[in-house]
């Protein structure tokens, strides 16, 4: 067995969360090189490079997967923020599974789903992160009652944000996965009481980063960084500056998105089987498209026809083989449940479809 001694030098994986307005996106836009994903559209007044914001869960991995190709672009991929994504997480378990919400499943089921749907989610920030790209996760924070085993008593601590009930299981998934979890908030100085000792008010503050554990917040980094420090990116900078590269794929940075009109059959994606992702062709930034669809299609089926240059006459032929409707159906007229839960809630799956589909046409008639 290879014995790997000392340290390794790696991207990070890290983990921003405070209340509203704290500078939580502003910080994270000073990382190396980032790139954007937000899914709350919060970062308009921010200079920095972003995706279109994603309408569904299965957008969102597709985005995650075009960056992952994208070494020596970008060097940290921000999700901005993870609590917002965890709700497009479950409108899609929801969608797949036909539940109009998480507690229509029964028996908390529902939110176990949510819990191992997130985690794969993670698993593939992972991925990211082995190629040398940083991954920084911004999420808001909650007040919650807290009572330790051992202690009498309970009392207010900060938490991540990450839904009311689901919390209990994709919160700790959040913080075990994370190498650094960092609090952001105002620590206040000083507190005023008025001449009858009864009204308290806070005086002067200033935004802090709180890096270690406390009975408070939950917050933890593996780099030796005080317990509190102001928020400025000076202070943890050091900590990125040698993350190395670990390109493990070719990458075509400085062509655009594969000509299908050209190479049409020469597909490189797989044949999507039910657990595998399929590997979606490179996307520019603001990605275009070479048909015109229905205004009428739901957006979040527009965004992804849009992105992977689908046609609503390939996605007809794909759901009429299938036997869910006729050929000559409009996509506008499909359930909407249908919409979601199929076509959306399993976007891989209808997309390695239509990519079988293209390679029995005749080169002419590709799309």
């Amino acid at each position: 067995m290879e014995v790997i001694s000392g340290k390794i030098e790696k991207a990070k994986k890290v983990v921003l969360y405070g209340p509203e307005g704290i500078g939580k996106s502003s910080l994270a836009a000073q990382f190396p090189k980032p790139i954007f994903i937000d899914t709350e559209g919060s970062t308009t007044e921010l200079n920095v490079d972003r995706l279109p914001k994603p309408t569904s869960w299965a957008m969102l991995q597709q985005q995650v997967d075009w960056v992952k190709q994208q070494v020596g672009r970008f060097q940290t991929l921000v999700i901005d923020t993870i609590d917002w994504a965890e709700m497009q997480c479950a409108e899609s378990v929801c969608a797949q599974h036909g539940k109009k919400g998480v507690e229509d499943f029964g028996y908390g089921n529902g939110y176990v789903y949510v819990k191992e749907e997130l985690g794969r989610f993670l698993n593939k920030l992972s991925d990211v992160v082995d190629v040398g790209i940083n991954v920084v996760l911004t999420a808001h924070s909650q007040i919650v009652k807290f009572e330790q085993p051992d202690e009498m008593g309970a009392y207010d601590r900060y938490q991540l944000k990450l839904g009311k009930k689901t919390s209990s299981q994709t919160a700790p998934l959040v913080k075990e996965w994370a190498d650094m979890v960092l609090f952001i908030n105002y620590k206040t100085y000083s507190v005023a009481v008025d001449d009858k000792g009864k009204k308290h008010k806070a005086q002067g503050g200033v935004r802090t980063i709180f890096a270690t554990h406390h009975p408070a917040w939950d917050a933890k980094n593996r780099h030796g960084l005080p317990d509190e420090f102001p928020l400025d990116y000076a202070n943890i900078a050091h900590i990125f500056a040698n993350v190395p590269n670990h390109q493990t794929a070719p990458v075509q940075q400085s062509e655009p998105v594969v000509q299908q009109q050209q190479e049409p059959i020469q597909q490189t994606q797989p044949i999507v089987e039910p657990t595998q992702p399929v590997q979606q062709q490179p996307m520019q930034n603001a990605p275009t498209s070479t048909v015109e669809l229905n205004p009428a299609i739901p957006q979040s089926l527009r965004d992804l026809m849009i992105q992977s240059n689908v046609s609503e006459e390939e996605i007809q032929v794909v759901v009429s083989r299938k036997g869910y409707y006729p050929m000559e159906t409009p996509i506008n007229n499909y359930d909407p449940s249908f919409i979601d839960g199929v076509l959306v809630g399993a976007w891989p799956q209808v997309f390695g479809m239509v990519q079988e589909f293209r390679k029995t046409l005749p080169f002419k008639n590709i799309i």
